[in-house]
């Protein structure tokens, strides 16, 4: 081709054909291991406080409330503490999802149940609590079989009803375990309890049917 006035220009170098790039590094894992991990230290804590439900069943049918509310309390600080490192080192998972929430409940259905056999708490009370719950998990157990898995998020209903069961029954093991007397509390405390667990038993039912094969909330 032509170049200056008088001459002929030189052919371009070929440039060369691009580098084959490499293989693809694989993503990087989240510190933890990521929702696939199922040995993290949260989830081992859950664990552990899973197992703590047959040991609190046990000192209070030996009636040995004192060291039960010890164990009660140990558990509730531990799912506090389970919750935090899996949101600081990103350890959450699927397991633990899964595993915390029956944790809680196993250990909060277990110590009305077994308050209530020795007679510290209303067998009423038990009954509703252990109710509730059971409708609740034969609703979501019917919109899987269906289909249709519901989104599982607390009412706020729900919450303060967990937060109310939770003080009744710490207060309980308290006043039995160390012989204090505090029989106008608790019993207020009972009444609060069972107006909550019926409301928020209420709200969920209605929630499902509402919202038909949508799902309810947990």
């Amino acid at each position: 081709m032509p170049g200056r006035p008088g001459g002929w220009a030189l052919p371009a170098a070929a440039e060369p054909p691009p580098a084959s790039p490499g293989p693809t590094p694989p993503p990087a894992r989240p510190p933890g291991g990521g929702r696939d991990a199922l040995v993290t230290l949260p989830n081992l804590i859950t664990l552990a406080r899973l197992c703590a439900v047959p040991a609190t069943i046990w000192l209070i049918l030996q009636h040995r409330l004192d060291i039960a509310f010890g164990l009660f309390i140990g558990a509730g600080i531990s799912d506090a503490i389970d919750g935090w490192l899996a949101r600081v080192t990103n350890s959450r998972s699927a397991l633990g999802a899964l595993l915390d929430p029956v944790a809680d409940k196993a250990l909060l259905v277990s110590v009305y149940v077994t308050l209530a056999a020795v007679g510290v708490l209303p067998d009423w009370l038990a009954i509703m609590v252990v109710f509730r719950d059971l409708v609740i998990v034969g609703g979501v157990l019917v919109f899987w079989v269906l289909g249709h898995p519901p989104a599982i998020r607390p009412l706020l209903v729900s919450k303060l009803n967990t937060a109310m069961q939770i003080g009744l029954a710490a207060l309980a093991l308290l006043l039995a375990g160390f012989h204090l007397q505090a029989d106008g509390l608790q019993t207020a405390l009972v009444w609060i309890v069972a107006g909550t667990t019926l409301a928020s038993g209420i709200a969920y039912v209605a929630a499902a049917l509402r919202r038909g094969t949508g799902g309810i909330r947990w």
